[in-house]
């Protein structure tokens, strides 16, 4: 099995815990994906999705120009490392139901994020067992 370094992303783009809403969301649009890695310079501090800005944003009352991404971003985002084999961390996807991890080195540093896609793409053994899981209902 491959290990997670050498089928993801690196071209990372992130975004600071003091940026706007409005900004996490151009950043978004621009780049066509529905989360972001929080950082602050390169330690991860969590996630933040789309659905984040939309429903613990916008649906809340906050103003996307005045309010900050760490108003609802996820904290304690799992992670994966970029040593770990691509089974175990589609394990860990399917467990979790995420259909993506960032991924950090040895001093925690953000080093890229691997996604389902390119589970799919860049690795021999099927994901579908992962699809599956990520898709079910919780508590189904």
């Amino acid at each position: 099995m491959p290990t997670v370094a050498e089928i993801m992303s690196t071209d990372v783009r992130v975004v600071e815990p003091q940026d706007s809403l409005r900004h996490a969301a151009a950043l978004m649009s621009e780049l066509n994906v529905g989360a972001l890695p929080v950082c602050s310079g390169r330690a991860l501090l969590g996630m933040v999705t789309d659905r984040d800005i939309a429903v613990r944003g916008v649906a809340s009352g906050l103003v996307p120009d005045e309010a900050c991404v760490s108003d609802v971003m996820s904290a304690g985002t799992l992670w994966c490392t970029e040593d770990q084999d691509t089974e175990e961390v589609q394990r860990l996807m399917g467990q979790a139901q995420v259909r993506r991890l960032p991924v950090i080195n040895l001093d925690k540093e953000l080093v890229g994020i691997v996604s389902l896609g390119d589970l799919a793409l860049r690795q021999p053994g099927p994901v579908d067992r992962t699809v599956r899981e990520i898709s079910e209902p919780p508590g189904g």
